[in-house]
């Protein structure tokens, strides 16, 4: 009996992770939907059944429109939404629930004038735009927080449920300057330097006369020249970071506590240029279940350079997550007809499990008015909401085999403190990091981007384009990595300052001048070097040669390279005389290569050849030029054609198109902008 028992046991646990991972095995295509626009519900009953004819499985709902649920303090009205709620699952539609702690209601505004904006001049801003609030405000958080925990008590077990969303947009909206965010960042400083000589040595206050007393002498570090006050900079986007990861954090808390089953999403648009902070806490939290973006690739069909950026953005947010990607916000407005389902079919390669389209109906008012959506203004639906029908159709055929899961054998080295220094390089941290991204894109490979600070480093390769803070930490990961048998490759503006943002006062690259076995000595502008220029370049124009082969490149600045132990791969060959500019150095069981200028894919390129073969890194599936592809799995392969030719794919044997339900034999051919799903026999 016991035996039965305990077979029995062991078929309904293998029944139960068998559903599981079926379950797990889905792909989302649905709608972002404001039914706060309009609480006609004859109105929502129409869209809910159009979404039902589109095969949608998902809508995100809430966003931006916190006093549509408490229209005066305290006073909460879900009466309205909870019917929404209840007709989407009825159709079986699921809910991805925004708390929408931005922007703040203008009666909580005007209850408490401290969460207001104010700007660089000390005026104070009225909430016209959205996100103009102080989030770091105790009082904003506060209700905030209120707020949060009220609507996640309230739907935290909603059948429809599937995720609440973590605020929107967080890095975008304006810095506040006011009196009380300067007392704020006092404390936040007193906290972490403890006296005043400390916080005087890291800001090298002996330059300029510029020593403090005591720290209520402290203002903001407001740049008037490109190259004020570094350091201090440094720390106040430290401060105004941990202020906004502070409120997320205590969200996310909320969610945990009231609705454990559900999943936390949020479209983390950290890398605003408005107020970019750090997103690596969160990201390596592990509390952020599903990341998620907006997929805003512009509107093209023939052009991929937005889809790459796009799915950069993908990465940046992702990290070394390996949950489910979901793009909460995709393109619809004037995009060409096409050029969302081949954006959507490109997702599928990092990750994605969801496309919801920004947005449902095209905008009646406010700031996003004229912004198109899928259905007209008078509600008939048009090309998009086809189109993402049709994305609908195609994805319930192939879902079973995804979201894949990336094998990433290469590390790309993310920075927040030098993203912030890196504005006085003419080429910033996140540039450089987007140009070792491609590389990979056009390879048809993996790699993850990684927090060095935050990662176990578990990569063949690590690629550290442009990472100029390097605090002990980092450089000790770097060491450890190379030393234990990693290859590792930095490029220019590396390793310039320690973690308070002065320049290394020690030999370059700093900490780590002896794993690169070399001296970087200082810089030089190319254009003015090329008034020297042997074969009489102009501008930023130079020639590397590697292995005997000339590269073309350009190059605002370039360092001069003193190499001590290293060998010299590539050197600059246009200028007075030649110049090394890519070196190698043997470190324990590991290489450290160190290129002298910005990451490019001209100079990295060969480089990041040999390197793929002497790693034996597993290379991309073979296509031709203008196809994106992944190994799925062991039996499948998912293909894009993203060029205006139609692309012919060589494989052995029979094989069967999953989507097309079409068999091949050895070859078949993708149309343009078309993609395949193939099986292997």
């Amino acid at each position: 009996m016991k035996l039965r028992f305990r077979y029995l046991f062991i078929l309904a646990g293998i029944f139960f992770l068998f559903n599981t991972k079926a379950n797990s095995q889905e792909l989302y295509v649905g709608a972002n939907y404001h039914p706060h626009d309009d609480k006609n519900m004859e109105k929502i009953n129409a869209d809910i059944q159009l979404m039902k004819e589109a095969g949608f499985k998902v809508v995100r709902m809430g966003h931006l429109a916190w006093d549509s649920y408490e229209p005066s303090a305290g006073k909460f009205d879900f009466g309205w939404f909870d019917k929404v709620m209840d007709r989407m699952n009825e159709a079986g539609i699921k809910v991805i629930l925004d708390i929408a702690i931005r922007p703040a209601p203008i009666w909580l505004h005007h209850k408490y004038p401290s969460i207001d904006i104010v700007d660089v001049n000390g005026a104070r801003l009225y909430s016209n735009h959205r996100y103009m609030e102080d989030v770091g405000d105790a009082m904003y958080q506060k209700y905030a927080v209120r707020y949060a925990d009220t609507l996640t008590k309230h739907y935290g077990k909603h059948p429809a449920l599937i995720a609440f969303g973590i605020d929107n947009e967080s890095g975008d909206g304006r810095i506040s300057y006011s009196e009380s965010a300067r007392k704020r960042f006092i404390a936040w400083l007193k906290k972490k330097y403890a006296t005043v000589d400390g916080l005087n040595k890291a800001w090298a206050t002996q330059r300029w006369s510029r020593r403090i007393d005591q720290f209520e002498q402290i203002g903001f570090p407001v740049a008037t020249h490109t190259t004020d006050v570094p350091e201090k900079m440094l720390d106040f986007r430290r401060f105004v970071s941990d202020e906004i990861n502070q409120l997320l954090f205590k969200v996310i808390d909320k969610v945990n506590r009231n609705a454990p089953k559900a999943f936390v999403n949020t479209n983390a648009w950290y890398y605003s240029p408005q107020k970019y902070f750090d997103y690596a806490s969160i990201a390596y939290s592990g509390k952020m279940t599903r990341e998620g973006c907006g997929f805003y690739p512009g509107n093209s069909l023939t052009t991929n350079w937005g889809v790459i950026s796009s799915l950069f953005g993908i990465s940046r947010i992702q990290f070394e997550s390996t949950n489910p990607f979901w793009c909460t916000e995709f393109t619809t407005m004037t995009a060409v007809p096409n050029s969302i389902r081949k954006s959507a079919y490109a997702t599928l390669m990092y990750g994605n499990q969801m496309v919801c389209g920004w947005t449902w109906q095209s905008m009646h008012s406010g700031e996003e008015q004229y912004l198109e959506g899928m259905l007209d203004w008078d509600g008939v639906p048009n090309r998009k909401f086809n189109e993402y029908k049709k994305i609908a159709a195609e994805f319930k055929k192939i879902e079973r085999y995804f979201p894949y899961k990336l094998q990433p054998e290469v590390g790309l080295a993310f920075s927040f403190p030098s993203q912030i220094a890196s504005a006085y390089f003419p080429e910033r941290h996140d540039e450089q990091l987007q140009a070792c991204f491609d590389l990979f894109y056009y390879r048809n490979m993996d790699a993850r981007v990684v927090d060095i600070g935050k990662s176990v480093l578990n990569y063949k390769l690590l690629f550290v384009p442009g990472v100029a803070v390097i605090d002990e930490t980092t450089a000790n990961k770097i060491r450890g990595f190379v030393k234990n048998g990693g290859a590792v490759v930095m490029t220019g503006n590396s390793a310039i300052a320690d973690e308070t943002g002065q320049v290394f006062a020690s030999t370059h690259p700093g900490r780590l001048s002896d794993v690169f076995g070399i001296r970087v000595a200082s810089f030089e502008e190319t254009e003015a070097m090329n008034e020297i220029s042997k074969k009489s370049f102009k501008g930023k124009k130079l020639e590397v040669t590697y292995k005997g082969k000339e590269i073309t490149s350009e190059s605002a600045r370039f360092d001069v390279i003193e190499s001590k132990e290293a060998e010299v791969l590539a050197r600059i060959t246009s200028l007075d005389k030649d110049y090394p500019i890519i070196t190698a150095n043997k470190y324990g069981k590991g290489r450290a290569i160190y290129v002298g200028l910005p990451a490019k894919g001209d100079v990295l390129n060969p480089l990041l050849d040999d390197l793929i073969g002497e790693l034996s890194i597993k290379k991309g599936p073979d296509v031709p030029a203008g196809v994106m592809a992944r190994q799925i799995d062991s039996n499948h392969i998912l293909y894009l054609n993203v060029s205006a030719e139609p692309k012919g794919i060589q494989l052995k044997g029979n094989v069967h198109s999953i989507l097309w339900d079409k068999d091949y034999t050895g070859r078949f051919t993708i149309a343009p902008y078309e993609p395949d799903f193939i099986e292997l026999k």
